[in-house]
């Protein structure tokens, strides 16, 4: 089964795409209309290539290779026909595989195959869309084939094991507060936003593919875990046999997530990644288990990481199953996660978790930030066109449900069934994707997401969580480049350089930008 509607399109994509679905109707009220075609802004380059002379991934949208010989055919849209397959699922499921080996130190030459017994030399990838170097003139229609596609119906049985249990926490209701908006801080202007490096797969600076067994992934979130290091976590990760465009097949070597570790401080030369949690010789670690059954529990993607003292958490979106409609999906649940090993091994707690009830839960794609006494916690629904609350814990209290409080007009309300789904908006609009920092040099707030509706990643600042915060300034436009999503921000930014990672659709892999600001 295939992962055709892991990320949705975007908008140079949409309209060819919603009419061969035959969804315009409902494409209309879910999804912005597109620009008009004015035609690639970039002109043809050859794709990069790293210092081990293989060739790697431009995710900018350029015009076609003139050289006709050179240019490659258009990648065809699979248009997927559902067939209902009954799957028996043991409920509570089998616990995590915490397999873990200490990594051996790479070779000192780094175009040298650390594990040439594993992985052959690579051949060189392309991108689809007609160069390998950018997404074509996108004027020409693709091809389109019908495949028939499994729709899992699952059916519950007993068995597996149950996880370990875990006491539950003292009910600890905070009083209410009152946290009015303040008055909002100027926007930051943008000198100029830079392609520095790409950060993973094949013809990267990090050679992920032949090192890590990382040849296609996407996010990047990014949190500083120890002083001198920051931990870097991608979303769902394929190895061997993976082809870019799009996310891969239960074949070729899925895992949900992978976490991977840098020290670089010197960013202008780029993302530098260390070493990766790895369960066997030059292959990283699913970190967080999932089911991958879809109606059940396709995958568990990360959505955002901090440290308090020597405990890692990470934030966590259990995926029911990716929605046919660009920039849907349905959670089953928001949770957190814990590691008291420096992020090798993973627990998932069983008290702080988000339900999506109804599909209405408001914190299923949660982003969190400690600073001062508190975690603040901003949260969108399932999917990309959402509206983002806040929430806060005291730092002591990160995994009890009953220790949070809502922002909800103007004053933090003690947690209850009700209180999540009445969070107040803390900017106009939707969002996906959030990267929130607090920035020492501004003394400032930074918020990163994208906005589908402009087709931009987008930058607001404010001097407190609750805002007021500033209109939101365009770091990135998909007009430049066509498939990106995400915005990540790098936690050694400054208020002058925002280092940032950003994930390609077509090429399905991380890449760090600089913007610079004034």
């Amino acid at each position: 089964m295939g992962f055709r509607h892991r990320r949705p399109l975007l908008q140079s994509e949409i309209p060819a795409t919603l009419a061969l679905f035959g969804v315009v109707t409902l494409g209309a009220v879910l999804l912005p209309a597109a620009p008009a075609m004015a035609g690639p802004l970039h002109p043809w380059a050859a794709a990069p290539v790293n210092s081990c002379g293989e060739t790697g991934f431009d995710p900018l949208a350029r015009q076609p290779n003139p050289d006709p010989s050179q240019q490659q055919p258009q990648a065809p849209i699979k248009i997927p026909v559902p067939i209902p397959q009954i799957v028996t699922v043991q409920v509570p499921g089998p616990r995590p595989d915490n397999t873990r080996i200490d990594p051996a130190a790479l070779p000192s030459d780094p175009c040298v195959n650390p594990c040439p017994d594993i992985r052959d030399d690579p051949a060189p990838a392309t991108a689809p869309g007609g160069t390998g170097s950018g997404s074509g003139s996108g004027l020409s229609l693709p091809r389109v084939e019908i495949t028939p596609e499994a729709e899992p119906i699952p059916i519950p049985v007993p068995g597996g094991q149950a996880p370990e249990p875990q006491a539950p926490p003292t009910s600890d209701v905070q009083p209410p507060e009152p946290a009015p908006a303040v008055a909002p801080v100027p926007a930051p202007q943008v000198d100029s936003v830079q392609l520095v490096n790409q950060v993973t797969g094949h013809g990267s600076l990090n050679r992920t593919d032949m090192r890590w067994s990382v040849d296609g992934t996407d996010l990047g979130l990014m949190w500083e875990n120890k002083p001198g290091q920051v931990a870097v976590v991608f979303g769902d990760t394929f190895g061997k046999g993976w082809q870019a465009g799009g996310a891969g097949t239960e074949q070729q070597d899925w895992r949900s997530n992978a976490i991977a570790y840098s020290s670089n401080r010197d960013l202008s030369q780029g993302l530098v990644l260390d070493d990766f949690v790895q369960n066997s010789r030059c292959h990283a670690a699913e970190i967080l288990d999932s089911r991958k059954i879809k109606n059940f529990e396709h995958t568990t993607i990360p959505t955002s990481g901090f440290a308090i003292g020597d405990r890692q958490y990470l934030t966590y979106m259990s995926i029911n199953h990716w929605s046919r409609i660009p920039g849907m999906w349905w959670t089953n649940d928001g949770g957190i996660a814990y590691s008291d090993d420096n992020g090798r091994t993973w627990t998932k707690s069983q008290w702080a978790r988000w339900d999506n009830l109804f599909g209405l839960g408001r914190f299923q794609v949660a982003t969190m930030v400690p600073h001062g006494d508190y975690v603040y916690m901003f949260g969108t629904p399932n999917g990309r066109l959402g509206v983002i609350g806040l929430a806060r814990v005291p730092s002591g209290q990160v995994l009890n449900k009953s220790a949070y409080q809502y922002w909800i007009d103007g004053t933090w309300i003690a947690a209850d069934g009700a209180n999540e789904l009445l969070a107040t908006p803390v900017v106009s609009g939707t969002a996906s994707e959030l990267s929130v920092r607090f920035d020492q040099d501004t003394q400032q707030w930074q918020l990163v997401y994208l906005d589908v509706t402009r087709g931009q990643i987008v930058m607001r600042t404010a001097a407190q969580p609750q805002g007021a915060w500033s209109d939101p300034v365009p770091l990135l436009s998909t007009e430049d480049y066509p498939t990106a999503y995400g915005g990540f921000m790098h936690p050694w930014s400054t208020g002058k350089d925002l280092y940032f990672t950003v994930s390609a659709w077509n090429s399905y892999n991380v890449y760090l930008m600089h913007a610079t600001l004034k």
